[in-house]
């Protein structure tokens, strides 16, 4: 079964940096777009970033852009979100999968932003 190891995330201030990791695993991970979620508290989840397979191309939601940057590395079956500027409406808890053919989720992870 395909797995999703999220990690990284943690509790910052307003205008913080984290970065979020996510290996996966089980599947032909280089073969893939792959994309970081998010889900705030009573909220759906909703798709952050996007990334090509070869890492050619990245799109992003428009509440992120300039902010957030998409990376992977086919190497470790790892893709990664490098926040900054964080606000408080991003917290949330994320979580990475394809962009197409959604697998299972991983057990994502929490990313708080408050003073």
């Amino acid at each position: 079964q395909v797995q999703f190891v999220e990690s990284g995330g943690g509790l910052v201030q307003p205008g913080g940096s984290l970065r979020l990791s996510c290996t996966a695993s089980r599947f032909s991970f280089s073969r893939y777009s792959m994309s970081w979620y998010r889900q705030a508290p009573g909220k759906e989840r909703e798709l952050v970033a996007t990334i090509t397979n070869i890492g050619s191309s990245t799109t992003y939601a428009d509440s992120v852009k300039g902010r957030f940057t998409i990376s992977r590395d086919n190497a470790k079956n790892t893709v990664y979100l490098q926040m900054n500027s964080l606000k408080p409406e991003d917290t949330a808890v994320y979580y990475c999968n394809k962009r197409f053919q959604i697998e299972s989720w991983g057990q994502g992870t929490q990313v708080t932003v408050s003073s």
